[in-house]
């Protein structure tokens, strides 16, 4: 297993729908362990492949103690909402109040590729959301209102100055 660097905001991969999976192989047990190991130490509550650079439909996840992965998700998400604090892995120390489905209902492949369905609610209902949509290409940012986009315009304005000041000290390489 290795921990892989986490593209943040502004990479293309991020906004780019992901494929399916369709090869259930060594690569995909990889690939789902990768995610793991990554997201642990980030630590984060889930983390789609997009995120490592990896453009298909997986992705892993860390919710109350419980730990797994999907590959080729579909949702059902119910009218009855939730509003939360959510973050992002890929926007490091931005957090914004974002409204989901409370509950919701979601097909799935194992790595052996076994169909499975489940219904999920509260936090896992909106940890599978927000990987979900990083499978399409949508980032949380896109489901802001305006208050919450101005807010996060400043908070990505200060982390890329940061980000730009700590390449320019040698400190991290450029993406």
């Amino acid at each position: 297993m290795t921990v892989q660097p986490i593209r943040h905001f502004g990479d293309p991969v991020l906004v780019t729908p992901a494929q399916l999976v369709v090869d259930f192989d060594k690569e995909l047990r990889k690939l789902v362990k990768d995610l793991t190991e990554t997201m642990l130490e980030a630590p984060g509550a889930g983390l789609a492949a997009p995120q490592i650079g990896v453009p298909l439909r997986v992705f892993v996840w860390d919710v109350d103690e419980a730990l797994g992965h999907l590959v080729n998700p579909t949702l059902e998400l119910s009218s009855e909402q939730q509003e939360g604090d959510e973050g992002c892995l890929s926007f490091p120390e931005l957090f914004q109040k974002v409204r989901r489905a409370k509950t919701i209902r979601v097909k799935y492949q194992t790595l052996e590729g076994l169909e499975v369905e489940e219904a999920l609610t509260g936090l896992h209902a909106k940890a599978f959301q927000h990987e979900y949509d990083h499978l399409h290409g949508v980032l949380f940012i896109d489901k802001l209102g305006p208050i919450g986009k101005m807010a996060a315009r400043g908070a990505i304005a200060s982390f890329e100055r940061l980000h730009l000041q700590d390449q320019k000290k040698g400190e991290i390489p450029p993406d």
